[in-house]
């Protein structure tokens, strides 16, 4: 199965405006052309993709379920669960403290 992420700016995609970004917090811009059904391989994969934050880009699979748990990962202002399914299309996916 090959997935496709991309990770580009929001003012590129987008014709309406982004959700507000929370302070002190890492956005990352997911677009998907399928429907996903859990949110933490795809996260983690993008996660490692990217090179705006070093310490994100090599975080474990262990200490990205602990930003799950410790409710640090957001869509649309709304705690994110590692099980949470991810709709095709644009998500905008905060990391809060990053």
């Amino acid at each position: 199965m090959t997935e496709t992420t991309t990770i580009e700016p929001v003012e590129a995609q987008a014709s309406f405006p982004p959700p507000p970004r929370p302070p002190k917090s890492f956005r990352i811009v997911l677009n998907l052309n399928y429907r996903e059904t859990r949110m933490d391989n795809v996260l983690l994969k993008a996660l490692h993709e990217q090179d705006e934050n070093a310490s994100l880009k090599i975080i474990s699979r262990g200490a990205l379920k602990d930003l799950f748990t410790k409710s640090k990962i957001e869509i649309k202002g709304q705690r994110a669960k590692s099980s949470s399914a991810i709709n095709k299309g644009l998500t905008y996916v905060d990391i809060l403290g990053y």
